[in-house]
Formats: structure tokens, C-alpha cells, sequence
């Protein structure tokens, strides 16, 4: 287990499948953020180290993607955000990259 992570055993139970399905259904099966479908993934609002006793609460997790999902953490835990130029640098890379990846593909 992680310093930052609660106990996997929480994230291997049926209780906790249960409630990452209901949120997903509730959410209508795409990210509360920015709305896109596709892999999505549960978030505690309030984390589980902390607040072991809303780890199944309905109420406080939300569905994201898993770019949002990331982004959230990481502003929970600290990690200062992308600088806006790296952030563009990063964007303009992978939209360049898209198209030879989707020939890979295709080929």
C-alpha cells in the first residue's frame, strides 16, 4: 500500500464494486468533469485514508475519466498543475501523434 492510498482490500470487495457501479449509473455512465464515456473510473471526493467511513458512500464519490480522475488527484495531493506551455507542448504532441497511431493501426 502506497503512503498516499487507502488499503486495497477496500477496492477488492463486492461492497465496493456495488458502489462503483451504482455511481457510475447514477452519473449516467460518463465523467462528472468533462462528460466524456468510455473507461471511467470512481473517485472519492474524501479520501478513504482519511475518511474511511464514507468509502462506500454514494455521496461522495463521483465518476471520471481517467485524464480527470488524474488531474483531481493530483491537485488533492498537491502536485503542482502543468505549466500552461508544457500543457500545450504535451496537447500538440499527442494530437501529432494521433494520426500515425491510428495508421498503425490500420495497417
Amino acid at each position: 500500500m502506497g503512503v498516499n492510498r487507502a488499503p486495497s482490500s477496500i477496492y477488492r470487495s463486492p461492497r465496493w464494486q456495488a458502489a462503483r457501479l451504482e455511481a457510475k449509473r447514477r452519473d449516467d455512465w460518463k465523467c462528472t468533469e468533462c462528460g466524456s464515456r468510455g473507461r471511467l473510473e470512481v473517485h472519492h471526493v474524501q479520501r478513504v485514508k482519511t475518511h474511511p467511513q464514507l468509502a462506500y458512500d454514494l455521496a461522495n464519490l463521483k465518476t471520471l475519466c481517467p485524464a480527470c480522475h488524474g488531474r483531481i488527484t493530483a491537485i488533492e495531493t498537491g502536485i503542482a498543475p502543468l505549466d500552461p506551455s508544457r500543457a500545450a507542448w504535451r496537447d500538440l504532441v499527442r494530437a501529432t501523434a494521433q494520426p500515425l497511431q491510428k495508421e498503425a493501426c490500420n495497417a
